[in-house]
C-alpha cells in the first residue's frame, strides 16, 4: 500500500450536524478509509460544517421542508467556499430537498440514495426493506430512486415505523444505544424480510451506530458508511470521476 504523497486527494465537504452523532462516524470512516488506501500517516483532506439539528428537526415534524433549505444551502456554499470538491450531506432524511441544493453548487452533491441502490444492484437484491425515519420510510422520495434501479422497497407496518422513529429522535440523536432497542429494530427487520425483503437498508445514519455488528439473514446496507466510501472513492478517483 502506498505511502506517498496524498496531496492529489480531492477536498470533501461534510454537511453534517444531522445528527452530530453520524457525523462524527463519517469522519471516523473518511479518514480511516483514506488511511487504509494510501497507508502511512494519510488522512482525509476534508472541511466540515456543523448545522444545528434542532430547527431542522422542527421544520421536519411540521412538515415545512422549505424552512430547511436555507440553513442547509448556506452550509454547501460555505463549503464551497472551504475548498470542498464534492459535498457529501450526512443524513439520510435532508436528501428530500437534495436536488434544490444540488441544482445551486458549482460542484457535484453525492446523493447517499444513488450510492446505497448502486450497492443494492451491485449485491444482486432486488426488493429491500427499508429502515429510517418516519419521512424516509413514508415519503417517496426513497422508494422512487431505488425504483428508478429497478428496487422494490418494503417498509415497515405503522407500529414499526413508529417505534423505529422514535428510538431515531428519542435515543440515536441523543447518543443512546440500548441493547432493548437494538432487538427491537432487529425484530423489525427480521419482519420485513418475512415480507419478502432480501436485504434492509438502513436508510437513517444512526441506524448503524446501533446495529453495527448484529447478524442479519440477509444482505445489509449501511448508509453512512456506503456514503463514506462512495465520497473516498471521489476524492482519491481520477479527475473524470463523478457522484451521480
Amino acid at each position: 500500500m502506498s505511502t506517498g504523497s496524498g496531496s492529489e486527494q480531492r477536498v470533501i465537504g461534510l454537511l453534517g450536524g444531522m445528527s452530530w452523532q453520524s457525523t462524527a462516524e463519517y469522519y471516523r470512516l473518511v479518514n480511516e478509509l483514506v488511511a487504509e488506501r494510501l497507508g502511512g500517516l494519510h488522512s482525509a483532506r476534508c472541511v466540515l460544517y456543523s448545522v444545528d439539528f434542532a430547527p431542522i428537526a422542527a421544520a421536519q415534524a411540521a412538515q415545512r421542508w422549505d424552512e430547511a433549505v436555507p440553513p442547509l444551502a448556506e452550509a454547501a456554499d460555505a463549503l464551497v467556499r472551504a475548498g470542498a470538491d464534492v459535498v457529501v450531506m450526512c443524513t439520510n432524511t435532508m436528501h428530500l430537498v437534495a436536488p434544490r441544493l444540488a441544482e445551486r453548487l458549482p460542484v457535484p452533491l453525492l446523493h447517499i440514495g444513488e450510492v446505497t441502490a448502486r450497492a443494492v444492484v451491485d449485491a444482486g437484491v432486488r426488493r429491500v426493506g427499508l429502515l429510517g425515519t418516519a419521512f424516509t420510510m413514508e415519503k417517496s422520495f426513497y422508494r422512487d430512486l431505488l425504483a428508478g434501479h429497478g428496487v422494490e422497497t418494503v417498509t415497515p407496518e405503522p407500529r414499526d415505523r413508529e417505534t423505529v422513529h422514535r428510538i431515531i429522535y428519542e435515543e440515536l440523536c441523543r447518543g443512546v444505544f440500548t441493547e432493548s432497542s437494538r432487538r427491537e429494530y432487529l425484530a423489525v427487520a427480521d419482519r420485513l424480510v418475512a415480507r419478502g425483503a432480501q436485504g434492509v437498508v438502513y436508510g437513517c445514519t444512526e441506524i448503524e451506530l446501533l446495529l453495527n455488528g448484529s447478524v442479519a439473514p440477509v444482505p445489509v446496507f449501511p448508509t453512512t458508511r456506503l456514503h463514506a466510501e462512495a465520497a473516498v472513492r471521489f476524492a482519491l478517483g481520477s479527475p473524470t470521476d463523478r457522484p451521480a
